[in-house]
């Protein structure tokens, strides 16, 4: 089992990689480099499809009371192309938080998804899940989470949806069992508004969430930067069942396992994707990419 958060002495500490004949930047931890073309520039076809719009390949659900991989009321499924989450099998929620963990962990990318909020949510289900989902990022292990575990220890990028006139801002940012930095003041509260606009019940919104390792997160809808924080970390509440082992406070978040949660409102995805931000930073290998943030040399290839 991978361990939930990356030693900093494991990693190559201050390590400077040569960007151009000029230009190079050092940060601790994982090195990020000058970037030469904004990720945004990023072809098409260099994005990873987690959804292949007609399984869940890949994927494995984790839901509160049931062992990995058990998710007997099909909580998580394809309806129509699109990635679903579904409380029809459900006669209570019963608190039965849900996670559909992705296969590797990842230190520096772009997780996008494409989602919207449709239906009712179970009528037993607390009042603040209403319209409420998220993305989780440097999450433990799905393997680490204990049975009755509510939530994963991880960053979450909240989902929400507002009905008109309500102010309920989306890609908000919330910390089960974590903590994270901004302008250098630790937060210690557990969920942090966005800039973003309400999203409308029913109308899609593209949330993209670029993790930097341990040195940046950032929120974006629609193409617009709606939050960005610091030096994730573990610590903190508002998670129960946790193994105390893996919860080790104080340790620096570098990386972790994605994952879509459940939380008691049926929402859609049509698209979910991934842009790697590490990798090959030599120009000369076929692999290279101009985008890219932290160097990977194991990933460069011949030309």
């Amino acid at each position: 089992m991978r361990a939930l958060v990356v030693e900093l002495a494991q990693r190559a500490l201050t390590v400077t990689v040569t960007v151009t004949a000029t230009a190079t930047v050092v940060a601790s931890g994982s090195t990020l480099l000058a970037q030469p073309t904004p990720w945004t520039d990023a072809p098409a076809g260099d994005w990873i499809q987690l959804f292949d719009g007609e399984s869940l390949e890949g994927w494995t659900p984790k839901i509160r009371g049931r062992q990995l991989g058990d998710d007997p009321l099909r909580t998580f499924r394809v309806d129509d192309g699109k990635l679903v989450v579904r409380y029809d099998g459900y006669d209570a929620f019963d608190e039965r938080f849900g996670h559909l963990f992705w296969r590797e962990p990842r230190s520096h990318y772009v997780i996008a998804v494409e989602v919207r909020f449709v239906g009712a949510q179970l009528p037993d289900a607390p009042a603040w899940a209403r319209m409420n989902s998220g993305v989780m990022v440097h999450s433990q292990s799905p393997e680490s989470m204990l049975r009755d575990q509510d939530f994963p220890i991880s960053i979450e990028a909240q989902l929400l949806a507002g009905d008109a006139g309500e102010r309920r801002p989306t890609a908000n940012l919330c910390t089960p069992g974590t903590h994270v930095e901004r302008d250098g003041e630790l937060v210690v509260q557990h969920c942090v508004e966005s800039s973003s606009r309400t999203v409308a019940p029913g109308e899609w919104a593209r949330v993209e969430i670029v993790v930097l390792g341990n040195e940046r997160i950032e929120h974006r809808v629609d193409g617009d930067v709606v939050l960005t924080y610091q030096r994730p970390q573990v610590g903190g509440g508002v998670v129960a069942g946790f193994d105390p082992a893996v919860k080790e406070d104080g340790q620096m978040l570098g990386d972790g396992w994605i994952a879509l949660q459940s939380e008691s409102h049926p929402i859609e995805l049509r698209r979910v994707e991934l842009l790697e931000l590490r990798g090959c930073t030599d120009p000369s290998s076929s692999s290279y990419r101009p985008y890219y943030l932290a160097s990977e040399a194991s990933a460069c290839v011949p030309p």
